[in-house]
């Protein structure tokens, strides 16, 4: 049996926007109206739970409302022909949704919720998680999510993943947000590198075999869905 090619995928905000959910950060520095250090900070969680966990369950609402979009299935249907790993910056589950099966996310899973002593007790959750929702040793639930100023849990498998690409395709990241931003440089020297973004800032003299793709992340995944089939 044939060895199948490994692509790497490397995904931020860009990808689900086109599913209609607000990219993590508007150029004002507020998510959704809201200072990014009251809800997405431990000390916001510490000065305000209610106001975190309300913030979370508009996101959830949101999330169950929207669909994968066509960048989305066309990750999905690579499988067919690659070896498809990736690895996302996004707290939604629409990878997971539109069939991909290897998924790494790096900040959290919004449809997930877990203890506050023990960040190993996670729970599925679709609706809303209020105080008093406690875990099954009796402590507070909180949004499984990685905030500002916390370990980033699944950063060493990332990177392990990466190392291992024969193929790497970033989109809908800028690149800037890191360790996340980090990842780009576990990659072997020699494969090629795919980057799409309607308005791409990376250095293309930084990186070999770097090709920039100036597309919404459907348009530039159907090009290079065609290059790869």
């Amino acid at each position: 049996m044939l060895h199948k090619k490994r692509i790497v995928v490397l995904t931020g905000a860009g990808i689900s926007a086109e599913s209609g959910i607000k990219t993590f950060r508007d150029s004002n520095g507020l998510w959704e109206g809201h200072n990014i250090q009251d809800v997405a900070t431990p000390q916001g969680w510490y000065k305000n739970p209610e106001l975190v966990l309300d913030f979370y369950n508009q996101r959830r609402k949101q999330l169950l409302q929207v669909k994968p979009n066509d960048a989305h299935l066309l990750l999905s249907k690579l499988e067919e022909k690659y070896d498809v790993n990736i690895i996302t910056q996004n707290v939604d589950d629409l990878h997971e949704r539109s069939g991909s099966t290897k998924v790494t996310h790096l900040h959290g899973e919004l449809r997930k919720v877990r203890s506050t002593i023990d960040e190993y007790l996670i729970y599925n959750w679709d609706k809303d998680l209020n105080i008093g929702d406690h875990c099954e040793c009796n402590s507070q639930l909180r949004p499984h999510i990685v905030w500002f100023g916390e370990e980033v849990p699944n950063l060493t498998i990332a990177e392990e993943i990466t190392q291992t690409a024969d193929i790497l395709i970033i989109i809908g990241t800028s690149m800037q947000v890191y360790p996340a931003a980090n990842l780009i440089h576990f990659a072997q020297k020699d494969i090629p590198i795919y980057f799409i973004d309607p308005k791409p800032n990376i250095n293309k003299n930084q990186f070999d075999n770097l090709n920039i793709i100036s597309d919404m992340a459907s348009q530039g995944l159907k090009k290079i869905y065609k290059l790869l089939n």
